[in-house]
């Protein structure tokens, strides 16, 4: 409809012209240029292209030896090469493109429609207005000084022309308005239009696309890439000796490499094979070009002027299409050749990084074997510490210390293995042990306490599991002794447990205002005294007596008992000035009367019995003596 319209106004346009234009004698072309590629084809190409050059990020990332960088470098002078001649494919098939757009309008059923038709016409109008405004200028002067007999007739033209000028001017602007018309409704032309700037578009955003195919540059990066090809690789090691984590990482690191490198050999045999197919259509296209030539060349030689003239026009024809089609068809081939040696280069990359893996992980493998063996000889020995404190040593006490000693030596030991095999440098171990120390001691400060007080419990004169003891006003036999804690089980005034379990930090050992009284193993006397008011009229002499030999009788039952913890209480305390256990009275002044204090050794688990009967054998003596019922002055204490 649109050219329908175009075509109806075309009409009423050059209606009034004069003259009627024979049409032009134009002969067929034998061949047409075909394009390679559509132009969504071409931008697809574009973007693989773009996208695959830009993997060389990623390639950079993943380089970190002097290899890597020399594999990197050649890759990158590849890439822009590659890059360089895609775009240059992708402007000649455009020019195909724009030349098969120019013959579909030539060929087209009504080419005055066409904007090129069009524009011819508008120019001619143009023309015509410049030589009739120039006739009317030159005709205003002569009928200024014009006589008046002919100033009428000159009066009369120069209105013609200007009707004239108006039709012109009228005709001019009706072809502007189908002129645009026509630009707004050619597909083929604002398609090439749009897909050559599409292409310019992306090549701005890719220095490499700005490349020459055949600069110096290029070449340059072609013999550096040859060079990197066979440059040897050195092996991936780091500065000192690396330890497990380094190695680990190492691992993980070429690993990482390796399938970045497949990654990238997979997208250029993608990009690859993209090039490999599209060349198939140029090299179609320039062996039907040479086929035709070699026909035209068989059938010339023929007197014929328009036979000679035919041939020499399509022979001019076969040399443009096989020019542009050429244009194509030797950069894909380059293309093609680049993108071979760029999948060497990645296969040596492949290859020593494959070598540095393989020697990265068995480095790793013999640190961790080393590591574990020397984890089973640490735990072997301790085993057998174990084994032999349980064979050759029978005390409880010692038993327990030695075996807490294992534990804490192995412990450190292994600890310390681990430590020197993860790390890289001595040094460094020694940093982290100082700072993860300094931690420890700051923010376990009680516990580190408690865990030394735990060595003074147990030393020599320490405590043990059964000893009775005092700690902060309270007394119990030790039932568990920790490495932080030691419990008690709280014991009563007659010495019997109450049923709760008391627990003390070790470190009440370094507090100033606590101690901790231990009864001494295998002695258990406490000693009582007992105070009796004298009968004032009595023998003190006697009465003294009297209560000494009671006392005496009373303890006789238990001196064998009383005999043998004094001998302990010698031994242990290295000194003879033990007290004997026998029973002493001492007589002393009170207000008004006499009172007599007997003071008697008790073993501790009879003190009650013997406690009684000591307070009433005493009491019968001091009745005795004065005749009269005998009362205790004051209670025991």
């Amino acid at each position: 409809m649109l050219k329908r319209f175009a075509a109806i106004l075309l009409v009423l346009a050059l209606a009034p012209r004069a003259h009627a234009q024979a049409p032009a004698e134009s002969e067929p072309a034998p061949l047409t240029s075909r394009a390679v590629m559509t132009g969504e084809q071409v931008i697809r190409i574009l973007d693989e292209t773009v996208d695959w050059y830009r993997m060389l990020g990623v390639q950079q990332q993943s380089a970190t030896q002097p290899s890597d960088l020399l594999m990197l470098y050649a890759n990158r002078q590849a890439a822009d090469r590659v890059v360089a001649l895609a775009f240059d494919v992708a402007r000649a098939n455009a020019e195909l493109l724009s030349s098969q757009a120019e013959l579909k309008q030539d060929e087209a059923p009504d080419p005055a429609t066409s904007p090129q038709a069009l524009q011819k016409n508008q120019k001619e109008l143009d023309d015509r207005r410049a030589a009739i405004q120039a006739d009317i200028s030159a005709e205003q002067k002569q009928l200024a000084d014009a006589a008046p007999p002919a100033r009428a007739a000159l009066q009369a033209k120069l209105a013609e022309q200007q009707a004239e000028l108006e039709l012109v001017n009228a005709r001019r602007n009706l072809l502007g308005s189908m002129v645009e018309l026509a630009l707004e409704t050619d597909a083929n032309g604002s398609g090439v239009s749009a897909l050559k700037e599409h292409i310019n578009a992306i090549a701005a955003s890719i220095p490499a696309a700005t490349l020459g195919a055949g600069t110096a540059e290029g070449q340059d990066g072609m013999a550096a890439m040859g060079g990197a090809a066979t440059a040897p690789s050195a092996p991936d090691q780091g500065g000192g000796r690396p330890g497990i984590w380094d190695l680990a990482s190492s691992v993980l690191r070429l690993q990482g490499k390796l399938a970045t490198i497949d990654e990238v050999d997979r997208r250029t045999e993608a990009l690859q094979d993209t090039f490999a197919k599209t060349r198939a259509l140029p090299e179609q296209q320039v062996k039907a070009l040479s086929a035709r030539g070699d026909t035209l060349a068989a059938r010339s030689g023929g007197a014929d002027t328009a036979g000679v003239k035919a041939a020499r026009s399509e022979y001019d024809t076969l040399a443009w299409l096989f020019k542009q089609t050429s244009s194509i068809l030797v950069p894909l081939t380059k293309a093609g050749v680049l993108l071979d040696q760029y999948r060497n280069n990645l296969e040596n990359w492949r290859h020593a990084t494959r070598e540095q893996y393989f020697d990265a992980l068995k480095a790793l493998a013999v640190r961790l074997g080393l590591l574990i063996a020397l984890l089973a000889v640490v735990f072997g020995a301790g085993e057998l510490w174990r084994r032999a404190v349980f064979n050759y040593v029978q005390e409880a006490r010692r038993r327990h210390q030695l075996l807490l000693v294992r534990r804490i030596v192995m412990w450190v030991v292994a600890l310390a293995i681990v430590g020197v095999a993860f790390a890289t440098e001595a040094s460094s171990l020694a940093t982290f042990a100082g700072l993860l120390s300094a931690g420890i001691a700051v923010a376990m400060q009680s516990v580190l306490v408690s865990i030394v007080g735990y060595f003074f419990l147990v030393g020599k004169y320490g405590l043990r599991i059964g000893d009775r003891v005092a700690i902060g006003g309270v007394t119990g036999d030790v039932i568990e002794l920790g490495l932080v804690r030691l419990h008690l089980m709280e014991l009563g005034p007659d010495y019997t447990p109450t049923g709760r379990v008391v627990a003390f930090a070790n470190s009440v050992v370094f507090q100033v205002a606590g101690g901790i009284f231990k009864q001494i193993p295998g002695v258990s006397i406490a000693w009582r005294e007992v105070v009796l008011a004298v009968p004032p009229n009595g023998d003190y002499r006697a009465i003294k007596q009297k209560l000494l030999d009671t006392a005496n009788v009373v303890l006789e039952k238990y001196r064998e008992e009383l005999d043998r913890q004094t001998r302990e209480l010698r031994k242990t305390s290295s000194s003879s000035g033990a007290e004997e256990g026998h029973a002493n009275v001492q007589l002393r002044f009170a207000s008004g009367s006499i009172e007599a204090i007997v003071r008697y050794a008790v073993p501790s688990q009879r003190a009650a019995e013997v406690e009684e009967r000591m307070s009433r054998k005493l009491n019968d003596v001091i009745r005795e003596s004065a005749g009269e019922p005998a009362r205790l002055a004051a209670p025991p204490t």
